[in-house]
């Protein structure tokens, strides 16, 4: 393990997401605090329009996941411009959370894990791993968009906190007023808390993965067990011993890199 990677557990993707997601936030709270929610959530629309792009030069793609928040962040940014309430942009947290969450509980209960079918071409882990993964995520994002909820609700739109403010407004020259509390939040209690997720997910994930010797097995079986199968439905169509066929055909059902990959 490199020393950068020792202090800095994230590669270059998962940074990239990472400043996708907390980027605009930033210069959404510097910008409101300046000039007003209305040039905040331009800030908010145009930086992640931004990181868009930042996505695109460096990962060659954008992943649909950070796609999707993106466009529904800057449908709800447009609907705050249009109608001079914050709470567009920051009841779009809570929505959007609990429409996830209920997608993914609705994907297992129908055995259609989401994330196993988006990604199990590029990490290998046991059905067991790819549905704690995914309930742990949907309960991750129910907690977030109740404790989304607790703040815009508590911190309101219009008041002002000299409180929580006071060193920021020493130091920058403005107060804390509620959608600014709600930015801060998201910024120094939600980030900390998802990168500490992030660490938790690497770790759960380990105890399930698929060894790569058993993922190459498995797809070096997979020919093999076409072959086979075909070899016994030749024998059966030729006119052969019926049970020598079904013994070659099932021949490529076996195997522990295949039923543990199936």
């Amino acid at each position: 393990m490199s020393s950068q990677k020792s202090w800095f557990p994230f590669n270059a993707k998962q940074t990239v997401n990472i400043l996708s997601e907390f980027g605009p936030l930033v210069a959404m709270f510097i910008v409101n605090a300046a000039a007003g929610i209305n040039a905040g959530t331009w800030a908010l629309i145009i930086a992640t329009g931004v990181a868009m792009v930042v996505m695109q030069i460096v990962l060659g793609r954008l992943p649909v996941f950070p796609v999707i928040a993106s466009s529904v962040t800057v449908l709800f940014g447009i609907m705050t411009l249009v109608t001079g309430d914050a709470m567009w942009i920051q009841i779009k947290v809570t929505i959007f959370n609990v429409m996830f969450a209920l997608f993914l509980f609705g994907g297992l209960l129908f055995n259609k894990n989401f994330f196993q079918h988006i990604f199990e071409g590029t990490f290998h882990y046991t059905k067991k791993g790819w549905d704690s993964f995914t309930w742990s995520f949907a309960w991750f994002f129910v907690l977030t968009a109740v404790l989304n909820e607790v703040v815009r609700q508590f911190f309101v739109k219009d008041g002002m906190y000299p409180v929580i403010g006071s060193s920021l407004y020493d130091l920058l020259g403005f107060q804390m007023d509620g959608v600014n509390v709600w930015i801060l939040f998201k910024i120094a209690f939600i980030m900390p808390l998802s990168g500490l997720y992030a660490w938790y997910l690497t770790k759960l994930m380990a105890k399930h993965q698929i060894p790569d010797s058993e993922v190459v097995e498995g797809a070096a079986a997979a020919p093999l067990k076409a072959s086979v199968g075909k070899a016994g439905t030749e024998f059966s169509s030729n006119g052969s011993d019926p049970l020598l066929a079904r013994a070659v055909g099932g021949a490529g059902k076996a195997g522990p890199a295949n039923s543990r990959l199936s």
